[in-house]
């Protein structure tokens, strides 16, 4: 549970009072690195653009180092070795750290990090909610307002209004004291060690996305009921997508959205005409239609057994008394250790759970080992293997009664 603890007089003073220091040339960036190689905690925040392109484009870099807040003007530094001094801080905090993490792996090309905590996910573990915003977060534990009314507006304009400048400044002003007065809460309620290991496996999954080989990005747009040619002719579309958004600098939803992706799948055009009856957009169909009905095309000359398997059957799959056996078990060992039951194992993440338990060969993903693996493995894969021999037996029993 989440207390509200607003900040003395004193202490939001000495924020409010922190100095914003521009960081613009490698003198400067020279000296902020030697700063944060004497501290033990940063907390750091991205501004960039993506709106019409495919690559993000980094426009400022927040970093509160607890002396001052600096902000880098990215565009006119080098920061290979930025990078990999702020991998090597003790502690770096941040809220809602995926696209943040997303470009830090894009552009220094370092391995996974180690020393991130989120303190969205530390939200979770107190409130049970998933995508607590930075600006409640501080509302509701700290009382502190920010105004968020800049976050869409030009960061790679220069200079910055004041009030640009006051918002970005904001991201990070609080942030260390966001994350002391959750640390407190957390390790009052023996939830920080959790949350810390949570903070670190995102981490790491953000680093295996940004490594994902091209002929693995059709998995998050398949659907378990395709057959295994559609799963090759999706495998093979998107890969297309990527390597063609990629070249020319667009988004991937420029070319294809998931819905056209899957209504190529599901419909198999056979001519321009026919793509004319799907989502997708009229002038990528004058540009691209005939390399996407190629693409159909040669796939489906292909021999099957370079079609990649078909996907597990989801969690949902399930009858409802079936879910809510494993629900009741759930809800059990969150009771027990004090954990919302939607963040101890989430919706999705049972799916995996579910594979896994029809499949001992497959690999749990990285957010289901640590602190959860040995009650999956000891409680919740039994559970799964339980209903799965059950409705095994309930099959055959309708087919020879």
């Amino acid at each position: 549970m989440l207390t509200q603890t607003p900040l003395t007089t004193e202490q939001k003073q000495t924020l409010d009072e922190l100095p914003t220091i521009w960081v613009r040339n490698d003198e400067q960036l020279d000296k902020l690195m030697d700063e944060i190689d004497e501290v033990d905690i940063i907390a750091l925040d991205t501004e960039f653009i993506k709106r019409d392109t495919f690559f993000p484009r980094l426009a400022l870099l927040q970093v509160n180092t607890g002396r001052a807040i600096y902000l880098l003007d990215v565009p006119k530094l080098d920061l290979y070795d930025f990078w990999q001094v702020i991998a090597d801080v003790p502690t770096m905090v941040l809220h809602a750290c995926g696209e943040d993490l997303g470009i830090y792996y894009l552009l220094s090309e370092l391995p996974a990090l180690d020393n991130v905590f989120d303190t969205q996910i530390g939200l979770s573990f107190l409130t049970g909610e998933l995508s607590f915003g930075y600006q409640k977060a501080l509302l509701d534990t700290l009382d502190i307002h920010v105004d968020k009314g800049e976050s869409q507006s030009d960061w790679l304009q220069r200079p910055l209004t004041p009030e640009q400048e006051r918002y970005a400044s904001d991201d990070v002003r609080y942030l260390l004291a966001l994350y002391d007065e959750i640390k407190t809460q957390l390790t009052d309620q023996h939830l920080f060690d959790f949350s810390k290991q949570d903070s670190q496996h995102y981490a790491h999954e953000l680093y295996q996305v940004s490594q994902q080989d091209d002929d693995k990005i059709y998995l998050s747009v398949a659907d378990f009921r395709y057959s295994r040619e559609q799963l090759a002719i999706l495998q093979a579309l998107c890969e297309w997508r990527e390597q063609l958004a990629r070249s020319i600098n667009r988004p991937r939803t420029y070319i294809l959205r998931p819905q056209a992706l899957q209504e190529i799948v599901e419909k198999l055009p056979q001519s321009l005409k026919q793509l004319s009856f799907t989502s997708i957009k009229p002038n990528v169909i004058r540009m691209y239609g005939q390399e996407i009905l190629k693409i159909i095309n040669d796939i489906r000359k292909n021999s099957d057994d370079s079609y990649p398997d078909t996907l597990p059957i989801p969690y949902r799959s399930l009858s409802d008394d079936m879910q809510k056996q494993l629900q009741s078990l759930i809800d059990n060992q969150a009771t027990i250790i004090n954990v919302p039951n939607n963040v101890l194992i989430r919706k999705k993440w049972l799916t995996d759970v579910y594979a896994f338990a029809m499949d001992n060969n497959r690999e749990l993903p990285i957010y289901l080992l640590g602190w959860r693996h040995d009650w999956i493995i000891g409680t919740l894969v039994p559970a799964f293997e339980n209903l799965i021999a059950n409705k095994n037996n309930d099959l055959v029993e309708n087919v020879n009664p």
